[in-house]
């Protein structure tokens, strides 16, 4: 367990609140890249299963919460484009 590992993701964490929040009350998708968020969720899928498969420890539960996080933002995301279409119908 790196300690170096612990901040970064800690770090990275304390971000998403923010966003989901903003994202959920916007109901908007500026700013926002669904790219981004999948190559994010790639990411944390890949340091979940490194903890796993080779390096086991307490981070794999820091990267469980920010795959987590990620997800509720991306769905958000595709939440607040249904909404906009729907939007620019009437």
């Amino acid at each position: 367990m790196s300690i170096f590992e612990i901040l970064m993701l800690l770090c990275f964490g304390a971000a998403w609140p923010f966003s989901i929040y903003k994202s959920y009350k916007s109901k908007s998708v500026a700013g926002k890249s669904p790219i981004f968020l999948v190559i994010l969720l790639v990411g944390y899928i890949c340091g979940i299963l490194h903890k796993i498969l080779y390096a086991y420890d307490v981070v794999v539960y820091l990267y469980a919460l920010n795959f987590i996080m990620v997800s509720t933002d991306f769905l958000l995301y595709i939440r607040n484009v249904k909404l906009m279409e729907r939007e620019s119908k009437y």
